[in-house]
């Protein structure tokens, strides 16, 4: 019995207006993987919030760039590779929030890196001094999972 692999990529420009289509290829991906159905929207949630902060921080106001993400899907892991060249930035060094104080002083933003290590069984980050930035998002899928 063969193992099933997919892999594909798009690249975008740094402008949220393509956040769409981002969303759109990780749903496609997600399609072909075999990500219980409860956690469809939620892994399109996370890749949907690095994309985010590679546009909102990585580039200056008027710089453009591109981001690049592939997607591997083999029946026992969903992997997201996000690079960028913009400014390198360690998501390992940022602490997780708390919630309670988030909501407490009204905050609306600040949870995309928390919200990425909920949902993801891991991420990891990767700076190449000259090159890029790479983020890795893995979802694992449980075996049998339909």
């Amino acid at each position: 019995m063969g193992e099933e692999r997919h892999k594909d990529k798009i690249v975008v420009s740094n402008n949220t207006r393509f956040l769409s289509d981002v969303r759109n290829f990780i749903s496609k991906m997600v399609g072909v993987s075999h990500i219980p159905s409860t956690e469809v929207n939620k892994v399109v949630l996370a890749v949907d919030e690095a994309v985010t902060n590679i546009m909102e921080h990585a580039y200056g106001v008027n710089e453009e760039g591109t981001i690049e993400i592939e997607v591997e899907v083999d029946l026992r892991q969903f992997r997201v590779y996000v690079r960028d060249s913009g400014k390198s930035f360690n998501p390992d060094e940022i602490k997780d929030v708390d919630m309670r104080e988030h909501v407490k002083i009204g905050s609306k933003k600040g949870l995309g890196i928390f919200l990425m290590r909920q949902i993801m069984d891991e991420v990891r980050y990767q700076f190449k001094e000259g090159i890029s930035n790479e983020l890795l998002l893995v979802k694992y899928i449980p075996h049998g999972a339909e």
